[in-house]
């Protein structure tokens, strides 16, 4: 809730909301012009609720907090807009993960670069028994990341953050390429 905002009126006053009665008396007008001082910051908070839970909207301060409701993780060191798409992104981050596009949207909204990722598959099929797995591939999966300066992956812990999002069963190599 924002608090103490020099000069934000209330929409109505409590006095008009009061008997005519007390409406008259000064005593009650100078008490319930001191209440409206205190009651605006909440009835302007609760006009804008949907500003702030809106990540592209909500302030930058309020952010953190909507992110920590959200069930993600921002780090402090982050430009804003990145932390409004990681947040904004968050629902369909906690569909997704651990799926390879999962992988891949978190990834990159983290370090701000593409992500490649190279992966065996995993499952062979075959109608004949016996059939030899295929050479050549990749025993672990490889996630290449892709950013403009090496200085963009260092923003975030990129290792905990694969950790976070790959199955654990599934082995896998990262590297970061400069662009």
């Amino acid at each position: 809730m924002r608090a103490a905002v020099e000069g934000l009126g209330s929409p109505y006053s409590l006095v008009q909301l009061l008997p005519a009665v007390y409406q008259d008396d000064p005593f009650t007008v100078r008490l319930t012009a001191g209440w409206d001082d205190v009651i605006a910051p909440v009835i302007n908070t609760l006009d804008c609720i949907e500003a702030y839970v809106d990540p592209w909207l909500t302030p930058a301060d309020f952010l953190v907090w909507l992110a920590d409701r959200m069930g993600t993780q921002l780090d402090e060191d982050w430009p804003l807009e990145r932390k409004r798409a990681a947040t904004a992104h968050a629902v369909q981050g906690h569909r997704t993960r651990g799926t390879v596009g999962g992988l891949r949207s978190r990834v990159a909204l983290a370090a701000g670069g593409e992500v490649e990722l190279l992966d065996s598959g995993g499952v062979f099929t075959s109608a004949a028994p016996e059939t030899p797995f295929p050479e050549g591939l990749p025993s672990v999966a490889v996630i290449r990341i892709i950013v403009e300066r090496e200085q963009d992956a260092d923003l975030v812990d990129l290792e905990a953050l694969v950790q976070e999002c790959v199955p654990a069963h599934v082995p896998y190599r990262m590297e970061v390429v400069r662009r």
